[in-house]
């Protein structure tokens, strides 16, 4: 089997509309949740969430491609070209016919389904623009990257909740790891945040009205964010040949299913995963440095999350540390595991460890290193990537120092 790296990484979230400006927010524990701003966000209970603010579309895209491209596609598309342009990589003759891209998102194109029911039902009108369906469908994304880029090799979209964007990442690296690929290009992205995107949330009673605060026994709920992380994937022969910048190695992964209930996790799923994962990059468990934990600051994940880690880590739990960078960001749903993995490289890469903020009460059920509030500088080795859905799908990603 191949060896897969990360050669360049893009992103924009609620921290930053780029990878440095994101890692340095999250070295500085700096929270990207506030107050939402579009219409109707009066009629809404919860009025806070991860909010991308900022994001100039004059210049980038044209008006042609504005008709086509929902705003989770101009986020990715965004993302795409800045992990593209610091990999370094043209897709041109074999690479063009061999590489493709593989995104996750939960929702697709949220707002323009919002947008044009709002049109139709509210506004009483009986026509839509001819290209509502193209611009809506969970692959846009996904198809938009690959014309841009002249990919023409595996290209698809995995749809899987709140695990999306590991799912994505995962099946993109087993496609480089057997061969089947020299490079691809994957992550995810979301946008729910609009009137019916955050309506719908409301529903299920699981968000703060305030603050998300993972791993603290005054948690009161999650946190939506918005955004992309999208990152190039690579044969390592492949890269050091062309002599790239090298990230971090992708070192394994794994799946499973709880089969056990529609929105309630389960700690066996969730450890199964974990230890897949490890097994299958061939790491001890000892080995692991750092968690970037799924954290959604709700009581059941957490709690079962940290029991997940305890019961597969052993005495080494304590000595984990683990935290959820969606304190920071907000939880993107199916774009979340990707820009997560940014904090898992920052981790391996520099040896700083983004904290869990908002932390203000032990749990007795999280008893774990949750890294509090404040960044910490210590060079780890391995780290994991954990992301678990509703539906019961879960998706871990090993990833090791370069």
């Amino acid at each position: 089997m191949k060896r897969v790296v990360i050669t360049g990484a893009g992103t924009i979230n609620a921290l930053g509309q780029s990878v440095p400006e994101t890692l340095e927010a999250m070295r500085e524990g700096r929270c990207g949740i506030g107050p939402l701003e579009f219409r109707d966000v009066d009629r809404l209970t919860i009025q806070i969430g991860g909010q991308v603010r900022g994001f100039e579309t004059e210049g980038r895209f044209n008006r042609q491609q504005m008709t086509l491209y929902d705003r989770f596609t101009q986020f990715t598309l965004a993302a795409a070209e800045e992990a593209i342009t610091q990999a370094g990589l043209e897709f041109h003759g074999d690479l063009s016919a061999r590489a493709g891209v593989v995104l996750g998102t939960a929702g697709g194109g949220v707002s323009t389904w919002d947008d044009n029911y709002r049109s139709v039902y509210e506004d009483g009108k009986n026509r839509v623009h001819p290209f509502v369906v193209p611009k809506l469908m969970n692959n846009a994304a996904a198809s938009h990257v690959s014309m841009k880029y002249n990919l023409k090799g595996p290209s698809f979209t995995v749809s899987t909740a709140c695990a999306s964007s590991n799912h994505a990442m995962s099946l993109a690296f087993q496609l480089v790891r057997s061969g089947a690929a020299p490079a691809m290009i994957t992550g995810g992205s979301e946008s729910m945040l609009c009137f019916g995107g955050v309506k719908a949330w409301e529903g299920l009673r699981v968000m703060s009205k305030d603050a998300c605060r993972p791993f603290s026994a005054n948690r009161n709920g999650m946190v939506q964010g918005e955004g992309a992380g999208v990152f190039v994937f690579e044969e390592y022969e492949h890269a050091r040949k062309r002599g790239a910048e090298i990230l971090c190695e992708v070192a394994g992964f794994a799946m499973t299913s709880d089969a056990s209930d529609i929105v309630m996790p389960s700690k066996q799923g969730a450890a199964r995963a974990m230890a897949g994962a490890l097994a299958d990059a061939g790491i001890t468990p000892d080995q692991v440095g750092y968690i970037n934990a799924h954290g959604t600051g709700t009581a059941a994940n957490d709690k079962t999350e940290c029991a997940a880690v305890a019961d597969v880590f052993g005495p080494h739990a304590d000595e984990l540390m683990i935290s959820s960078t969606k304190s920071m960001h907000g939880h993107l749903i199916g774009g979340t595991g990707a820009v997560e993995l940014l904090a898992c490289i920052m981790a391996l890469r520099d040896g700083v460890i983004a904290p869990t903020i908002g932390y203000e009460e032990p749990d007795p059920e999280c008893a774990l290193d949750v890294v509090p509030n404040a960044a910490r500088e210590v060079p780890v080795e391995v780290a994991l990537s954990n992301a678990f859905a509703f539906g019961g799908l879960n998706a871990v990603l090993a990833l090791r120092r370069a």
